[in-house]
């Protein structure tokens, strides 16, 4: 993707001068923007998720009821773990199945 300079903005047909403040300012695309907001909810959602699945296991009781009911949860701390060898079922299924749509 070819960038255009920062020191100029096309208004129309012309060309206007950009104030020196704003040649300082990182400019970011549009797809850039979705992708680091994708990467930032995906970490969020790991964090809270392993909160939830391994740390409020190995702190003291709250007093919080919604605090309390994660830290009590039995069963999707084992949840979690078990997700891995159906993720792999599930990729070996995608595979097989796209072998024999290809090889038809």
């Amino acid at each position: 993707m070819k960038r255009r300079p920062a020191a100029s903005v096309f208004a129309g047909s012309e060309v206007q001068s950009v104030p020196k403040k704003a040649k300082k300012m990182i400019h970011f695309s549009r797809d850039e923007l979705t992708g680091s907001a994708f990467v930032a909810f995906g970490i969020i959602l790991f964090v809270g998720f392993f909160y939830a699945a391994v740390v409020s296991k190995m702190l003291p009781p709250y007093e919080n009821r919604l605090l309390s009911a994660i830290q009590n949860d039995r069963f999707y701390c084992l949840l979690v773990p078990l997700t891995l060898p159906m993720i792999i079922v599930a990729v070996y299924l995608h595979w097989l199945s796209m072998k024999m749509f290809k090889h038809a």
